[in-house]
């Protein structure tokens, strides 16, 4: 068999594909080969829609999009080819209160994105769109640099762009399988000989999953039938060509203007198909399925309801293809945790939109080590190998896809794929008014109903029913005793000769501390940002046990196994399963804990982060002085079996102390009180510790070398660009991160959380601002359109010299 080789290889040649090798050779990589087993945009890209939106929930996909239509603008000079872009503008229209509501949160969201978006009046809507039926609409929202583009055309673009620099891209070679040796692949076997490659990129669609389990590598994506019609021309079809694109959530359909004067009308109904799910059939090269009426009607019916020309003039097509999904409807990004060289770049839902900035982030992440915008909710590693079952991921998506548009208010549950990964408390805690939420399977309280309440989550824009009984339970947690079942921590341990070793390469402090320590720690990238931010107990010389957030487990062990010394003198476990976690926390929980301790749990006997083994009733524990609420407090790591005996005897114990449960919405006022950060939000890959005030953490002088520390360092010693502050509100405000915050007028920051603390009785908001602006006090917060005063405080709010917490 004919060997070929290449530096990087990419399978797939639709837009993302393309669009990868295009930003790898354009960075001047050479050797760049892209393998496609038909022709370019064969696949799902030739029947895209071609809407071109950029918005977004997540700040840096928003941005990631913004650099799609940065390319976009250039391309055709660069190139010479045309690919009928259209940077015409997007509309969204609010048909009810609710949806203005909703707009006017989007846009609030945009302006902290640096994207313009303007909230505009019916009436200008119609001018914007004049098809429209605006009698009933309560407004609309509108970005102008929104576009649409002929999907086939701009994939055939990029790809000529590639080629100019240098990539070579082969069609009609088929991939058929792998070699993998140590951990890397070494060879792609194809129709048309074996390729040996450094990287190798799947960016193959709907393929994805089948490919990647040659390789024994779990990929949540997927793909589901997707539906849109397009019209016969229209009235007036002059006024087709230069019309923005259109989205009614309320309706759930969205519309692009097409050649000819006519409309291409999609959207997003109950009960789409999975495609794929047993197998794709064939070869499935540009291909269609055949047109589901009944089930597209609902949504021409409401079309119809939103320009009711629809109803005068004919459909001249139906076109129904699959479309690349995921398990929970967004991209699948990122180095497949199992392989050392594997680069995913899937699941794209609108592919054509995210195109050219997921191809310059991919190249970036290859070529540099990680993008140069935090991409977390993209990141394959936010899923765990549930997530990529027939079991899940199909219903799961199906379900998102029928949410696409319809109404999501903060904190929305998904229903389908409930209750997999059950903490051994379950049953008991839904006994005492539980109500549930999903965190990577794991069911968790997000709060307590209290007898004569229903058990159902009450959600809203701007005043949830669920509030006041998450603050009955931050109350409970700041004046008595409480129960929190943190079972759904992911936790490890790392073992061997070689432990202490790595784990101070990783860990931004020194972890060389006596057995029983308990370290609050954060794991840097070689640029200062933080990969991982985790708690670490010593249980030996060569032992540690790492604890980390029920969402960062996949993550945070990959980010660790990638940087173990070869040969194995250490080695990360899982034991996420192994121990339950129960937090008996509040001021009065020492009393409790005592009375059904055989050991004492005095402060002198058992001080602050620290960690010891204790007796409960008929089980050993692994207690640890420490938590998130800011109280004084243990996490109890209990061995499963023993969770409920636990559990029920401290229940008893603390009946005398008014005992309660608390869940997961009490505990996020708890710690914004307290100035805890969230990775993810506060912290993440594009801030360090010293810029988001941790700088206490990082121990220069007591460690050698370990990663990111020359940039702290320097930090350290010469101040940053950027800080994270605190600031607070009067009023309580239906706060749920995103919004922009501004100083003298000018947007400075987003809000990376937000809520309300009742011990403190004000708004608590956190967000990083340039340093020129730290001593600053006066700032504003735009909100569902409106501002409101901000002051910018010195935090913690609550218990600033830990004294509740050491007591």
């Amino acid at each position: 068999m004919t060997t070929h080789s290449a530096k990087h290889l990419i399978i797939g040649g639709g837009i993302i594909g393309c669009s990868i090798a295009y930003h790898l050779a354009r960075a001047g990589e050479k050797d760049v080969v892209l393998l496609e087993k038909a022709s370019l945009t064969e696949g799902a890209t030739w029947h895209a829609a071609g809407l071109v939106g950029q918005l977004r929930s997540s700040r840096n996909t928003t941005r990631m999009l913004k650099r799609s239509v940065a390319l976009y603008d250039r391309l055709a000079d660069e190139t010479g080819m045309e690919f009928d872009w259209k940077k015409v503008g997007s509309l969204r229209l609010a048909a009810t209160r609710e949806r203005l509501l909703e707009a006017k949160r989007l846009a609030t969201m945009a302006r902290s994105f640096d994207l313009e978006m303007e909230i505009i009046t019916a009436a200008e809507a119609k001018e914007l769109f004049p098809y429209i039926d605006a009698k009933d609409l309560e407004g609309a929202a509108f970005i102008p640099s929104d576009g649409h583009v002929d999907p086939a055309s701009l994939c055939q673009a990029i790809a000529a762009g590639a080629r100019m620099h240098g990539a070579k891209i082969c069609q009609g070679v088929k991939v058929e399988d792998f070699e993998v040796h140590g951990g890397r692949i070494t060879k792609v076997m194809t129709s048309h000989g074996g390729y040996e490659a450094e990287t190798v990129v799947l960016a193959t669609g709907m393929w994805s999953r089948e490919l990647a389990a040659k390789l024994g590598v779990v990929v949540p994506a997927c793909a589901v039938e997707h539906q849109y019609m397009v019209t016969e021309p229209l009235p007036q079809p002059e006024l087709v060509k230069g019309l923005p694109t259109l989205r009614d959530p309320e309706r759930l359909v969205y519309y692009k203007p097409d050649a000819g004067g006519r409309l291409v009308i999609g959207g997003y109904e109950e009960g789409t198909l999975p495609f794929g799910d047993r197998g794709i059939p064939g070869e499935f090269v540009r291909q269609l399925l055949p047109d589901n009426l009944d089930r597209f009607a609902p949504l021409a019916e409401l079309a119809g309801q939103v320009t009711p020309v629809v109803n005068e003039v004919g459909i001249r097509q139906v076109i129904n293809g699959p479309i690349p999904y995921s398990a929970d409807g967004d991209f699948v990004m990122g180095w497949a945790p199992e392989l050392r060289n594997l680069m995913l770049s899937t699941g794209f839902l609108y592919g054509i939109a995210a195109g050219g900035g997921a191809g310059e982030m991919i190249a970036e992440w290859i070529l540099e080590g990680r993008p140069s915008l935090d991409l977390w909710p993209l990141d394959v590693r936010r899923f765990s190998p549930h997530h990529a079952t027939r079991a899940f991921m199909y219903p799961r998506a199906v379900e998102h896809y029928a949410h696409h548009y319809k109404m999501r208010y903060p904190g929305q549950e998904a229903e389908t794929a409930r209750n997999l990964r059950l903490s051994p408390l379950h049953d008991r805690l839904k006994q005492h008014g539980a109500v549930f939420g999903s965190k990577n399977g794991w069911e968790r309280p997000l709060w307590f109903a209290p007898e004569g309440v229903e058990p159902v989550d009450q959600l809203d824009f701007l005043n949830p029913g669920w509030k006041v009984f998450a603050e009955q339970e931050h109350s409970a947690a700041r004046n008595g005793v409480v129960l929190i079942d943190q079972s759904s921590f992911s936790k490890f341990e790392l073992i061997g000769p070689g432990a202490l070793a790595a784990i101070q390469n990783l860990a931004v402090s020194n972890m060389d501390k006596p057995d029983g320590a308990v370290i609050y720690t954060q794991l840097c990238n070689m640029q200062g940002g933080t990969e991982a931010d985790i708690t670490v107990t010593r249980l030996g010389r060569d032992h540690f046990y790492i604890v980390t957030g029920a969402g960062f487990g996949v993550h945070d062990a990959d980010w660790i196994r990638r940087h173990l010394p070869e040969g194995g003198p250490a080695q990360l476990i899982e034991m996420t399963s192994a121990r339950a976690v129960i937090n008996l926390c509040g001021p009065k929980s020492r009393e409790v804990l005592q009375a059904v301790s055989e050991e004492d749990v005095s402060n002198r006997a058992f001080p602050f982060a620290t960690a010891q083994d204790i007796t409960l009733g008929a089980a050993t524990v692994r207690a640890a002085r420490i938590g998130y609420t800011g109280e004084l407090g243990w996490e109890l790591h209990v061995p499963t079996e023993f969770a409920l005996h636990v559990y029920d005897l401290l229940w008893q114990a603390g009946q005398e102390h008014g005992i309660r449960d608390i869940g997961y919405r009490a505990i996020e006022s708890l710690r914004l009180e307290k100035g805890y950060v969230y990775w993810s939000a506060d912290i993440t890959p594009d801030y360090s510790p010293v810029e988001a005030g941790l700088a206490g953490r990082v121990h220069l002088k007591s460690k050698e070398d370990f990663l990111g520390r020359a940039i702290l360092d320097r930090q350290k010693r010469e101040g940053t660009s950027q800080r994270l502050c605190t600031f607070t509100v009067d009023e309580r405000l239906p706060m749920t991160g995103g919004e922009t915050i501004l100083h003298k007028g000018t947007a400075v920051s987003l809000a990376s959380s937000g809520g309300y603390g009742p011990t403190a009785e004000k708004t608590i908001v956190y967000g990083y601002l340039p340093t020129a602006l730290v001593g600053e006090r006066d700032f504003e917060l735009e909100l569902f359109g409106r501002r409101q005063t901000l002051r910018q405080v010195d935090g913690p709010l609550y218990d600033p010299n830990n004294d509740r917490l050491k007591a």
